[in-house]
Order: C-alpha cells, then sequence, then structure tokens
C-alpha cells in the first residue's frame, strides 16, 4: 500500500512507555486496588438464572426420560439449558437493579469541592466518516465544556484514518474551522496516519506513547459520539476521586432516530435498557466492561496495562485483536486497576444504524471481534468477571444458530402424533430409525410461553416502572401514548427477532469459514435500499420462511411457529420498512416517541446546527459510500 500524504497539528511530544502485553503470562506488576466485594449482588444475579435453568432441564428431563433418554433427547435438552440460561439471566440482572435501586440511599455523586482538576484528552478516531457531523459534534461539546467552567483541563484530538484524499481535505478544513471556533482555554488538533496499522486500537496505541504523557485521563469518543460537558466533567471528576479507577465506562442513549429501525433502538434503549444497565452495574462494580467510547481511561494505567499484542489466528496468521474493548477492560482489571460501569451519567450520546441491513453489516463486526474472545479467555491473569464478560460476549452470537437448531427441532415435532414430521421420519426414513418417540408428546407451546414470558420480563418491568411513574410517563408524551409505543416496539421487534436470528447465525458462520471483515465507517444516514438490495440481502430467511410455511399449510408442522414463518416470509418488505422515515404527523402512538424525539437535548439541538453550518463552509460534503 503507497503511504498517502498526511497533514498534522499536534502538541509538543509527551513520550508514554507502552508495554505491549503478554496474553500468555500474568502482568509484570499489579497496582494494589482497594476493590469492593460484592458478592452478595452477584450470587443474586447468577444463583436465580441456574435454579431456574437447572429446574426447567429437570421437568424436560422427567418427561423426555419415559422410554430412556436417546442421545437426540440429550442434545436437545442440554441445548435448552445453554439458550435458557441467559434468557433467566437477564430476568435475574433487572431483579438485582431494582433490588439496588431500592437499597441505594444516595446517588453515587459526591461534592465538586472533593476533585483536584486534572488534564483530560479528549480523542476521537475516525474512519472515511462525514466530516461536518464529527467536527460540528466536537464544537458543541468544546462549547458546553467551556460554559460549566469546571477544575479540569481539556485538549481535543480528532486522530484521523481516512483513506479517501477527498475526505481527508474536508477534514483538513473542517479543522481550520474548529481552530476558529474553539472557546478559548481549549486547544485542538488533527492528526492524519500515513498508514492505518491495526486500525483503531494502532491509532489510539500511537498516541498514547507520543503524546500520552501530557494527560492524566483520555475520554475516548467515536466519530458519532457526543457529550454534554457535564457528562464529560463527571467523568473527570470521577477519574481525579478515585485514585484505583483505570477506566470508567458510560451508557451511551441513543439519538438521533428518524426512521422506524432506529426508532426502535432508541425507544427500547431508553424504556428498558437502563434497567439492564443498572443491574449491570450493580452486581459487576470494580469488574465492569467497556464499549469502546463515551468512557475515560487512565492514560499511564492504559500504557502500561493494556497496549494489545497480535494474536495467532486459526491458520497460524497473525491477528489483530478486533474487539479490543473488552480485552482493554480484562487487563486493566488484572493488573489490579478498577474498570467501574456509572449508568447514572446522564448526557452521554451515541448514533444508531438508520436500517436493519445497516445494523446487520455492523453486527457482521463485531460478531467476528466476539467470536475471538473465545481463544483469549485463556489469557494469564484476567479475573473471573472479565472472562464471563468476553464470553458472554460471544454466547450473545453463539445463541442465534442454537435458537436456530432448537426452531428445527421443534418444528420436526409436529403439532400431534399423526402429523408429526419425526413419526413419518420414524416410518418412512431408515436415517431416523431411533429417532425418540417420546418428544412427539411435548406440549412445546408450555415451553413457548415461558420463554417469550422470560424474553419480555425485562420491557414489561421497564415499561411497568415508567408507566406507574407519572414524571416518567410524561416525558415519553403520557401513559397512553407510552404504553401504545410500548406495545408497538415489542412488535415489532419479535417481527425483526427471527430475520436476526438467521442474520446472526449467518455472521457466525462467516466468521468461522472467512479470514476477515470489511472495515467500512459505519452509515448512520436515514435511506432506503433499493428492492434489489433488499432481496438479495434476505434472500435466505424468505427460503426458509417459505420452506415451513409449506409445511404448516400441509400440516406437518406446529402451529406456534406462524409468527416466526410470518417474520422470515415478509424478511424484504420488513427490512423495507425498517427505512421508513416516522413522520411527525404520524399517530402518538405509533411513532415510537422517546424523551429525545420529544424533547431534543440542547448539546443535540447545537450540533446539528454546527452540522449544518459545516456542511455548507465545506460545500456539502458527501457522505461516504458504502
Amino acid at each position: 500500500m503507497t503511504p498517502l500524504p498526511a497533514r498534522s497539528c499536534m502538541p509538543k511530544a509527551a513520550p508514554l512507555e507502552a508495554r505491549e502485553q503478554t496474553l500468555g503470562q500474568g502482568p509484570m506488576r499489579a497496582t494494589p486496588a482497594r476493590m469492593q466485594r460484592m458478592n452478595g449482588w452477584r450470587t443474586a444475579t447468577f444463583a436465580p438464572a441456574l435454579v431456574g435453568t437447572l429446574a426447567l432441564m429437570y421437568g424436560l428431563y422427567s418427561w423426555l426420560a419415559n422410554g430412556g433418554m436417546s442421545g437426540m433427547e440429550w442434545v436437545l435438552l442440554c441445548m435448552i439449558g445453554a439458550t435458557f440460561v441467559w434468557v433467566t439471566l437477564s430476568v435475574s440482572t433487572v431483579g438485582v437493579a431494582i433490588g439496588g435501586l431500592l437499597a441505594r440511599a444516595r446517588a453515587d455523586a459526591q461534592p465538586a469541592s472533593d476533585v483536584q482538576g486534572i488534564d483530560v484528552a479528549l480523542l476521537v478516531p475516525v474512519y472515511n466518516e462525514v466530516p461536518q457531523n464529527v467536527f460540528g459534534n466536537a464544537v458543541a461539546m468544546l462549547d458546553d465544556l467551556a460554559a460549566r467552567n469546571g477544575p479540569h483541563n481539556y485538549s481535543l484530538f480528532i486522530l484521523s484514518d481516512t483513506r479517501d484524499d477527498a475526505i481527508a481535505e474536508q477534514e483538513w478544513r473542517a479543522y481550520q474551522d474548529l481552530r476558529t471556533h474553539a472557546p478559548d482555554g481549549f486547544d485542538v488538533y488533527y492528526r492524519r496516519r500515513t498508514m492505518n496499522t491495526d486500525k483503531k486500537v494502532g491509532n489510539l496505541a500511537e498516541w498514547t506513547r507520543g503524546w500520552g504523557a501530557a494527560y492524566e485521563g483520555m475520554v475516548v469518543l467515536d466519530a458519532d459520539s457526543l457529550m454534554t460537558g457535564r457528562a464529560i466533567e463527571r467523568l473527570a471528576s470521577e477519574l481525579s476521586r478515585d485514585p484505583d479507577a483505570g477506566l470508567i465506562q458510560t451508557f451511551p442513549m441513543l439519538i438521533g432516530a428518524q426512521t422506524v429501525f432506529a426508532r426502535l433502538q432508541q425507544f427500547s434503549n431508553i424504556a428498558y435498557g437502563w434497567l439492564l444497565a443498572e443491574g449491570l452495574a450493580t452486581w459487576a462494580r470494580s469488574e465492569g466492561n467497556y464499549w469502546g467510547h463515551n468512557a475515560i481511561i487512565r492514560t499511564r494505567a492504559f500504557a502500561s496495562s493494556a497496549m494489545l499484542p497480535h494474536v495467532r489466528g486459526p491458520h497460524g496468521r497473525d491477528q489483530l485483536i478486533l474487539s479490543h474493548d473488552f480485552v482493554e477492560a480484562g487487563l486493566l482489571r488484572r493488573a489490579g486497576w478498577g474498570v467501574r460501569f456509572l449508568p447514572r451519567v446522564t448526557g452521554s450520546f451515541e448514533e444508531t444504524p438508520a436500517t436493519l441491513i445497516d445494523y446487520v453489516i455492523r453486527d457482521r463486526r463485531w460478531c467476528r471481534g466476539n467470536l475471538q474472545h473465545l481463544r483469549l479467555l485463556g489469557t494469564k491473569g484476567l479475573h473471573p468477571v472479565s472472562r464471563f464478560h468476553m464470553f458472554h460476549g460471544a454466547v450473545a452470537y453463539l445463541l442465534s444458530p442454537a435458537w436456530f437448531f432448537l426452531l428445527v427441532v421443534w418444528a420436526l415435532l409436529g403439532k400431534d402424533s399423526e402429523t408429526n414430521v419425526i413419526r413419518y421420519f420414524n416410518e418412512a426414513n431408515p436415517l431416523f430409525p431411533d429417532w425418540p418417540p417420546a418428544m412427539s408428546h411435548i406440549d412445546s407451546a408450555v415451553f413457548l410461553v415461558i420463554m417469550y414470558a422470560m424474553l419480555l420480563t425485562p420491557k414489561i418491568a421497564g415499561a411497568g416502572i415508567i408507566a406507574a411513574t407519572p414524571r416518567a410517563a410524561r416525558m415519553f408524551g403520557g401513559a397512553g401514548p407510552f404504553l401504545g409505543n410500548f406495545l408497538v416496539e415489542v412488535a415489532l421487534s419479535v417481527a425483526y427477532a427471527p430475520i436476526m436470528m438467521i442474520q446472526q447465525s449467518k455472521a457466525v458462520l462467516r466468521a468461522m469459514t472467512s479470514s476477515q471483515e470489511a472495515w467500512a465507517p459505519q452509515s448512520r444516514e436515514a435511506r432506503q435500499h433499493s428492492w434489489a438490495t433488499l432481496v438479495k440481502f434476505h434472500w435466505v430467511e424468505t427460503v426458509l420462511g417459505l420452506i415451513l410455511l409449506s409445511g404448516l399449510v400441509a400440516g406437518l408442522l406446529s402451529v406456534w411457529l406462524v409468527p416466526i414463518v410470518v417474520s422470515l416470509v415478509l424478511a424484504v418488505p420488513l427490512s423495507a420498512l425498517s427505512g421508513v422515515r416516522i413522520s411527525e404527523y404520524a399517530p402518538a402512538t405509533l411513532r415510537l416517541d422517546s424523551p429525545y424525539t420529544l424533547r431534543e437535548p440542547a448539546i443535540v439541538k447545537r450540533a446539528m446546527r454546527e452540522r449544518a453550518r459545516l456542511a455548507l463552509t465545506l460545500g456539502a460534503a458527501k457522505a461516504p459510500a458504502e
């Protein structure tokens, strides 16, 4: 690859020694830390999940074991347990969240007078992003920080890995504009690397080694990140106040949603996500996780404890650690640094893909990185909770093929013994002579009712709390519109779930059979994909849906499959629906409104104004191609 010409405007170098970590042995020196033990909350999270799963498995075992357990029955039973335990874990996490909220007598924040000012770098790595969006957000954040006049000193760095020369030229012009509009007392810098070695990981590592010594903390932001001055100051103050903290993560809320799919994600994030986040923060404590952005990291801790090496791939090839954030959090914790999660820090925002296709494309990259974590679970010295975070991230994708396997098995069970597909195979196909006849008598509807009830529990709990709290309900437009939108969100989520199951199963298969995934900027703009693109993208789901539909028509499959069949058959029109803009004139119960669509935060309004101004200044920069 020919190096591209680079432009930069950076401060005087402040080198910081950064040691690449060895995963096969523990850290060279652990930092002593005073970590709170929260075994009670962890027991309250994991014990009910395990007990509930074992109880279900015992009940099914008693049902299946009437005529003795065959190999297929054991496989079925184990698969049910492997999927159900994660469902029960989300339910117990909600229970812990509610218990923690009731038990907590005071807020996490402490008086600002306890804080000693520190130097903080705001780092924005970019790669072929729309310049006016990145720099518009930057202006809004700096202005909001300046208005607070807090105790900390901030410098902003735009760290570009952009490969497109035209976009890079616009970045440089936008940077010149940023220098003009930045408030007094705030330094802004820009650097474009000649080679994007190791992508975002390498970009941040090079900055750490070259300039990290000048800053106590670094706030890592994504290209679409937006944080209020209050949120950034809260992170800096928490890092200053807690000498044991190596990383503090916020809970980013989704903004800018205009399409059906984006509004669906935004409503779910705000209405229910906070409850799961609160539960995670309650039991994780100093063994939290990192999501790669909207977090503050102690620079020296990162340099000494979390510099990532390359790893050996399945065929012995040198590989970059893709989902670096989980691993960096684990390495910080194994060196004794606390990794904290503060979901109550308001004013932390990010954007979301506008369509189902854009979401799936991003999800493929995450899938590959999370599955890579399975090979990193043996890293020496990791805390058990750090290993759990990494394992859980991989399981989140492996559950889709597991659900698909169960779908196939339950489909074969049929709705009664006379039309059972398995019965047909037993009688007519010598390849299945020992298929367990006991399974033909399982009332699959009972299992499905239990499963759906457990899956919906976090949503129902979050919605119930909001509906029962008048002030919270008013933020969603009132109890009536909120409950209407809740029902719409549940219906759409159920409709999109089978499509996502197939797409994530394909992503797992791609990750296991191909060596790499294209690294492209995330598309966040509202747009409609062509019908040809939709059909090409969703033909697998459509074909599977038609096959299942033929089984239903022939009476070979159970009627409980109808919602799944409808979703798969209609995958193309449902995907088209995902990109439809929601009109402000639509009925209130169909708009999927949330507090940030009804009352846009001031900093979001400011960022949108700056984006529009910059678009004019830059000549209406065109968004990069897919």
